[in-house]
């Protein structure tokens, strides 16, 4: 909801709340959360919330292991999950140091500065979200079991498809806590369904979609399920996307254009802005070992390279007309921080429209199985989480927009990630133990 902070604590006295959570992630998307009472709330607007830094990983060391949760007022939400008497709800919160400085290795606050960026630019980015996600059955001790929910496909209906009550549930649960679900459906892969959502301003779009993990997986347990973001779960079915919807607004209306009208070049160099980008910054789109499994197969992007309605290409262009025209960018994948990930899409975009960029010529073919003439040319995304660790390294783009401290710690961590990895003997069972119950 919007509203000043008193008129959010009035809220809160009407709807018989007594339990805050007060919502952050880690440096990757890894969501924490701190509750306190009702009562305290007045003073976490004024003075923080104080918790332990160093305990987070990526955070800060025990040295200087002080922040302080700061609740975002429009953010509040009360969890139709958590019934009342005695409600819950849950704010995002910003993430201060002990002096009121903001903290650097806020991936929130980033996101903030990169779209009062493109404010300052004349533009607002408008991102719609369509996430991936599978349901699994669950042992008699309440455990995940890797037998999916149901053996349906894409756009099945019942008896086919049993996840329909689910969706149903899921997506009356954030409409609910005023998040706008646009289409949600069974997808191809058994047990494996969608939800994508109505475009809103990058850091709603965010919120939304750590809501939306939170929601799924609250309602996958209460039916006695296990929701799992893994991009790969099962080994011979696709894989779990989260394509990115993307368009420029500049005095309220849509700069993107339908090809019939012509692109407008300002949309062009946008979208050449993440092309080129896009390499460098995968560790941070697909940040799994496991993730770099769906690439090159059931419609997950393997080249460089966009065209029109293609879906076997890295940007495509749906079929669209007026507010809905926009680029869709298909590589991503649901385990992301979504706070890192929008604003280094973001800052690539922005830096194609300052350098002017040309967008490269479309590729208007089947990639899974076009001739080798035609993808000699193309660059190839990331073969994994080593080769994508070393791109970003080497970036100098991703150390501007975040910063060589973020950008050196999160590196760290995936390069151990991977040498984990390569020392596992059984891929299967080092995604199972590493990501299943986890992402």
């Amino acid at each position: 909801m919007n509203g000043t902070a008193n008129e959010i604590l009035e809220f809160v006295k009407e709807n018989d709340v007594k339990f805050v959570r007060l919502g952050f992630c880690d440096m990757f998307g890894l969501q924490k959360n701190i509750s306190i009472l009702a009562d305290d709330l007045p003073s976490a607007f004024t003075d923080g919330v104080s918790f332990d830094a160093h305990a987070i990983r990526g955070f800060r060391d025990v040295t200087e292991s002080d922040l302080l949760l700061f609740p975002d007022p429009p953010t509040l939400a009360v969890l139709p999950w958590r019934p009342g008497p005695g409600r819950v709800a849950r704010f995002y919160c910003d993430i201060r140091k002990p002096d009121g400085s903001a903290f650097l290795h806020d991936g929130r606050g980033l996101l903030k500065q990169m779209a009062e960026r493109a404010a300052k630019m004349g533009y607002v980015c408008k991102i719609g979200a369509e996430c991936e996600f599978y349901l699994f059955k669950t042992d008699a001790d309440g455990q995940p079991s890797a037998e999916p929910f149901d053996q349906g496909g894409y756009l099945d209906i019942a008896p086919l498809d049993r996840g329909e009550d689910i969706r149903r549930e899921i997506c009356l649960t954030l409409e609910e806590m005023g998040i706008k679900p646009e289409t949600s459906h069974h997808e191809q892969g058994p047990g494996q369904n969608e939800v994508g959502f109505k475009f809103s301003d990058a850091l709603s779009c965010a919120d939304h979609f750590q809501t939306f993990k939170s929601a799924v997986k609250a309602i996958a347990a209460r039916n006695g399920l296990f929701a799992s973001f893994m991009p790969k779960p099962l080994p011979d079915a696709p894989g779990s996307g989260m394509h990115i919807n993307l368009s420029l607004a500049r005095n309220g209306r849509n700069i993107f254009r339908h090809r019939s009208e012509g692109h407008s070049h300002i949309a062009e160099s946008f979208i050449a802005g993440i092309l080129a980008k896009t390499p460098e910054i995968t560790l941070f789109l697909n940040p799994l070992a496991n993730s770099y499994e769906r690439f090159g197969r059931f419609e997950a992007p393997k080249y460089v390279s966009w065209s029109h309605q293609n879906r076997s290409q890295l940007i495509r262009i749906p079929a669209a007309i007026g507010e809905k025209v926009r680029m869709e960018l298909r590589s991503p994948d649901p385990a992301l921080n979504p706070y890192l990930a929008f604003t280094l899409i973001l800052a690539a975009g922005l830096d194609g429209m300052e350098k002017e960029l040309a967008l490269p010529p479309a590729v208007d073919a089947d990639l899974y199985t076009a001739d080798p003439s035609v993808t000699a040319s193309l660059a190839v995304l990331p073969r994994d989480l080593g080769e994508a660790a070393e791109l970003a390294r080497s970036s100098r783009f991703a150390e501007d927009v975040l910063g060589e401290e973020l950008l050196a710690k999160y590196i760290a961590a995936k390069k151990q990630e991977e040498a984990d990895f390569a020392a596992s003997a059984d891929a299967s069972g080092f995604y199972g133990r590493r990501y299943f119950s986890v992402v």
